[in-house]
């Protein structure tokens, strides 16, 4: 009887309000205004990537100088809310907000586009690079190195807002999702992408960065995290349930498998053409040069 109990309860899958409670979304008020788990991931991760990018740039060789990390924040913040608005609304649910414009500025109701974010800020790198005369593809590379941060936790936002669950699963770790519209259990996906997109990937850049020569390699890094993030996010997908607009596409894949393919045959051109764009590298700060 007491292996038979043991046995059953082993089958009992955590249910997501018992593990974070209800409204797990909010992580506390400030005079009644409720302050979400989503907008401390996105500020954490922004200053936390700032930090890190201060020690990168302190090595020799660095493409920039602190002026140029401390305007990086601000043009980055927007590179990631309009893009990653924009892309949410372009790449995933149109039709909706074509019968609704004004629903496009309501971002507390959700609906982000990380491939739209990764455009936005791009564009605010290029910007600052042409503006300031700095290598646009080694600015690249540092800011590569520090978007784990934002991709780690804002994955963990992602769970516990109770979100971008994963499909319906039989696996012991599995959580049901009663926000799913079901009670069968699902793939706690938001953990995998935590793990893959933001632990793994800031484990290579770290070691390509400091036990390397990459830096000095134009595109390298950069290109590398593309790899990783797109291989990470087109493996999860597999056991992610599709957004419910759009679900499978025609041709077999989601979308956010689709959007993940040219950045992964980017991210391949540039890690094997990176040698070749190596070049003696004069920092913007200091008396240090690389050859």
């Amino acid at each position: 009887m007491f292996l038979f109990a043991t046995l059953t309860e082993a089958t009992q899958y955590v249910n997501f309000h018992d593990l974070m409670g209800e409204n797990s979304e909010i992580a506390f008020s400030v005079f009644g205004l409720p302050i979400r788990w989503y907008a401390l991931a996105y500020l954490a991760g922004i200053f936390l990537g700032y930090w890190y990018l201060l020690k990168l740039i302190a090595q020799p060789g660095a493409p920039m100088a602190r002026r140029h990390a401390d305007d990086l924040i601000f043009y980055a913040m927007l590179g990631i809310i309009i893009g990653g608005r924009l892309g949410y609304v372009l790449f995933y649910n149109l039709g909706a907000y074509l019968d609704d414009p004004i629903g496009i500025f309501r971002l507390w109701d959700g609906g982000m586009s990380l491939h739209g974010g990764t455009i936005g800020v791009l564009i605010a790198i290029w910007y600052m690079a042409k503006k300031d005369k700095l290598s646009f593809l080694r600015f690249c590379d540092y800011v590569a190195c520090v978007v784990p941060f934002g991709l780690f936790l804002g994955r963990l936002a992602n769970f516990v807002n109770g979100e971008l669950w994963g499909r319906a699963t039989t696996v012991p770790w599995a959580i049901i999702f009663p926000g799913s519209g079901t009670m069968d259990p699902r793939h706690p996906s938001q953990l995998y992408e935590a793990g893959l997109e933001g632990l793994l990937m800031m484990a290579i850049l770290a070691f390509f960065f400091w036990r390397t020569d990459a830096r000095y390699k134009p595109g390298f890094l950069f290109g590398m995290a593309a790899i990783i993030y797109g291989l990470s996010r087109f493996a999860v997908e597999f056991v992610r349930e599709p957004d419910v607009q759009l679900g499978t596409l025609s041709w077999g894949l989601t979308m956010g498998q689709t959007l993940t393919v040219p950045m992964i045959l980017i991210g391949v051109w540039l890690v094997a053409t990176a040698k070749g764009r190596r070049q003696r590298v004069e920092p913007v700060a200091g008396i240090d040069s690389i050859a």
